[in-house]
């Protein structure tokens, strides 16, 4: 096998839609893999779409055709030779040419495409031509033969096999890419190739690690291929196998048995073990003496681990606990969608830090959801080595979709490429059958508007169930997120917090975060709430056309604001706790902090349910452009001050108080390998720090449990609530209660001294509680856009101290540092002026 790549060469020109004049005609410069977007930005003929309203200005590029050519010249082909001309993902509709003859149309970005093109290896030049037509056209074409399905935003994307965020959504633009999206190859090879390998990786009771090495070739057709005996040969830690696959035959499994296999695990839970498996093939010659002739090879990283979800009904319902290697795993994850929406822009390198940071907020699993793409092998690949588990969606979401022809086979190929190409990486462990779906044909009115045509259910309990159990049982499959276990829809509710995964929406949507407690889920897999990017990356992209300062209201904001009635949530989720900013620097700190609070809320409650609730996955991690959103890193990468919500409470030991059964309690949540043993000291204190109310309590707590530990009551009935706290702390652990909202309470708005001085890499801030201060945050890169800080949202009571470390290569006026708007409490937000003077109460949002 000879590989030759096709990324050099290219050109791009339109060829059809409302182009601007300054376009038509012109021809540029193309990168492969790329996309026109990223290659007209090159050029300078389109301005960044992430900044300002340009997302707008190039609405045209929807209904806009394009062609890429490049010269080709193929070699003459011997007389047993198989030539291919191989695309890895075309974005999305489009036809390829040689010359004027059509080698293949495609479809569907989600999957690869393989062309005989042997007829042409003669020698002569020609031009390669890749065209692709609106994905929105085209989807309409669609949506016309087969009838409207609903769906959530106005553009048809459940009718083109595209991902579907390139439609726009609530936290992402309207782009609709196009372009050829992966690498592009030439391959020659001889009587046969290696057209698939699924390492199926499991561990048995006597800790044999066993690889059973499913392999499927593809003979060349020509000359003797078919007749010729093959060998297929494995080696993994110092064990080899073979299989041997008779004339006409083109399937084999190789088996694979590893003594004392060292076990892969999730971060937090042990190491990660990665071993090279190496499969080659081989012809074997007509004389048996002669040495076997090499033809393809193929190697990946696998890692040794047991994965089951245990859906068994109980007490409480149903419910859905992940184990690995046979040990219970409380989930702590974050949902993934593309780090960028132009996609090939993504590198290792970028994949890498973002994983690093999901590690950096102890989070042990990332969803990759379903309106996205099948991430790249870097992904997995960074993945597997940190120990971040990988939940799979299959790439439906939000919407009803055709179960005709020819979306039923372009939705059977893509799955049954990626369930194979995805076997060896030990990251993942469950497949998903779409986001959403389940749930929308119960309750989002689509029942009638269907009026019985088809809307996808068949993929997710036959088409999806089967390709997994064919191709790779050794992973669990669920129907959908949210979803009922062994339920029909029209039975048990698929989104009933008692029964498999639940979304939690009606928090953000309708009501207040603290109705995070009205119920315990099984499995929480999103649930959120948004606040804006970092002030730096709003200063770089979201700017006013006058170059006035920013406010909530401006139109520039609002294009960068994609949630329905927005701004009015974020308000109103405001309200209640901190009140509503007229100005929008305070604005701005504002909802960052009420963000991280309510997904803190809501994972304090979570965790507090162990094992009933066995799982917590927030929306979202990343961002794809400048944006409002449920992210914790922006797209600047920045970490919001919910990125250091997420570390806080998703660290190992964890403090919090909550009510149950009419009385509060103390959870003591230990999620390490240890058992945790000490005395609790807890206290009732004024503001100030005065002394009201101690007591101790001597706690025990075993490895990867939690233990409720009721409140005596002097400590836990406050006095004077506005002006009383709670505090208590096991070792290094600590956790501060109060009985009221901040907007009732007598906060300092003052309450701390601080100071900078330089160290090594940036400044060190010592920050000393004169008062009660409520999250103590610096908001670094509003001095510099590139620092960093250590930590965030620190609570400390009178007299407590904090240190922050300020990672940065410059100069920083250390005054500043230390000062509004840098260092922020929640306390300094009682001396803003807010919206009409008093707390702002909104009605809930429809």
């Amino acid at each position: 096998m000879t590989a030759q790549d096709l990324h050099d060469g290219w050109t791009l020109r339109a060829t059809a839609g409302p182009v601007p004049a300054e376009l038509a005609g012109r021809e540029v410069a193309a990168e492969v893999p790329g996309t026109v977007h990223t290659d007209l930005l090159a050029a300078g003929l389109i301005p960044d779409p992430y900044l300002d309203e340009n997302e707008t200005a190039l609405a045209w590029l929807h209904r806009a055709g394009w062609r890429y050519t490049r010269p080709l010249t193929l070699a003459p082909a011997d007389d047993d030779e198989r030539v291919d001309l191989v695309f890895e993902g075309l974005d999305t509709v489009a036809d390829v040419r040689l010359d004027d003859r059509l080698v293949g149309s495609t479809a569907n970005q989600h999957r690869s495409y393989r062309f005989d093109v042997r007829d042409a290896a003669d020698g002569t030049p020609r031009t390669l031509v890749v065209d692709l037509a609106s994905a929105l056209q085209h989807a309409e074409a669609l949506e016309a033969r087969l009838g409207a399905r609903p769906a959530a935003y106005s553009h048809p994307f459940n009718m083109v096999r595209k991902m579907a965020c390139s439609f726009g959504w609530d936290w992402g633009p309207d782009l609709q890419t196009a372009g050829i999206w992966k690498p592009v190859r030439v391959e020659r090879w001889r009587t046969a190739r290696l057209a698939e390998v699924r390492p199926l990786v499991t561990v048995d009771a006597e800790g044999f690690g066993r690889v059973a090495a499913h392999v499927r070739v593809e003979r060349s057709g020509l000359g003797c291929s078919a007749d010729t005996t093959l060998v297929v040969r494995a080696h993994v830690a110092d064990v080899e196998a073979q299989a041997v696959l008779a004339p006409g035959e083109d399937t084999a499994v190789v088996h694979l048995a590893v003594p004392h296999a060292p076990l892969w695990w999730p971060v937090g839970h042990g190491a990660q073990p990665l071993l090279d498996l190496d499969v080659v093939l081989e012809a074997v010659g007509a004389d048996q003496d002669a040495a076997p002739i090499a033809l393809d090879a193929w190697r990946r990283r696998i890692g040794f681990r047991t994965v089951e979800l245990d859906t068994h009904p109980d007490e409480f319902g149903s419910s859905f606990t992940l184990r690995v290697n046979g040990r219970s795993i409380f989930v702590k994850g974050a949902n993934w969608i593309p780090d960028d929406h132009l996609l090939t822009r993504v590198t290792r390198a970028q994949v890498a830090r973002r994983v690093d940071q999901a590690v950096g907020a102890n989070l042990n699993l990332l969803r990759v959801w379903g309106g996205g793409v099948y991430e790249s092998e870097d992904f997995y690949d960074v993945c597997d080595e940190r120990g971040v588990l990988v939940w799979q969606d299959f790439l439906l979401a939000c919407a009803a979709y055709p179960e005709e022809d020819p979306l039923w086979d372009e939705l059977e190929a893509e799955a049954r490429e990626n369930v194979a190409r995805l076997t060896p990486h030990p990251s993942l462990v469950l497949w998903n059958g779409g986001n959403e779906n389940l749930w929308g044909f119960e309750d989002w009115g689509w029942k009638d508007r269907l009026n019985g045509a088809t809307w996808g259910r068949r993929y997710a309990t036959e088409l999806f169930p089967a390709v997994v159990a064919e191709l790779d049982p050794t992973r669990p499959y669920m129907d959908g997120s949210p979803y009922s276990p062994a339920a029909a829809p029209e039975g048990t509710h698929p989104n009933d917090p008692d029964h498999g995964t639940h979304h939690e929406w009606e928090v953000w949507n309708r009501v207040d975060y603290t109705a995070y407690r009205d119920a315990a889920p099984r499995f929480c897999s999103e649930f959120g709430f948004q606040g804006p990017p970092t002030w730096a990356t709003l200063q770089r992209a979201v700017r006013n056309p006058d170059g006035s300062p920013l406010a909530k209201t401006d139109p520039v904001f609002l294009l960068h604001q994609k949630a329905d009635d927005g701004n009015g949530k974020l308000d109103r989720g405001l309200a209640p706790h901190l009140g509503v900013p007229e100005d929008f620097a305070d604005w701005h700190w504002a909802t960052q902090l009420n963000q991280a609070r309510a997904v803190r809320h809501a994972i304090d409650h979570y965790r507090s349910w162990w094992p009933r609730t066995t799982g917590a996955i927030v929306w979202q991690l990343n961002d794809c452009w400048p944006v409002t959103s449920w992210a914790a890193v922006d797209s600047d990468e920045r970490r919001k001050p919910l990125w250091h919500a997420l570390r806080h409470a998703f660290a190992d030991r964890v403090l919090s108080v909550h009510e149950r059964d009419g009385r509060r309690v103390l959870a003591v949540v230990n999620d390490s390998p240890e058992l945790w043993r000490g005395v609790v000291a807890l206290r009732r204190e004024l503001f100030d720090g005065t002394p009201l109310a101690a007591a101790s309590q001597p706690v025990s707590v075993g490895a990867r449990s939690v233990a409720l530990i009721p409140l005596p009551e002097e400590v836990a009935t406050p006095g004077e609530p506005r002006r009383e706290v709670l505090v208590a702390e096991l070792d290094d652990v600590r956790a501060v209660h109060l009985w009221a909202e901040d907007l009732d309470l007598d906060l300092d708005p003052s309450p701390v001294e601080a100071v900078a001085t330089p160290a090594d890499g940036g400044y060190r801030v010592d920050v000393t509680a004169r008062s009660l201060a409520r999250d103590v945050t610096l908001l670094v890169d509003r001095l510099d856009p590139d620092a960093v800080v250590d930590d965030a949202l620190v609570t400390l009571p009178a007299g407590a101290r904090a240190t922050f470390w300020v990672r940065t290569s410059a100069r920083l006026d250390e005054d500043a540092l230390v000062a509004a708007p840098v260092l922020r409490t929640a306390n300094d937000l009682r001396a803003v002026g807010l919206v009409g003077d008093a707390p702002l109460v909104g009605t809930p949002a429809d």
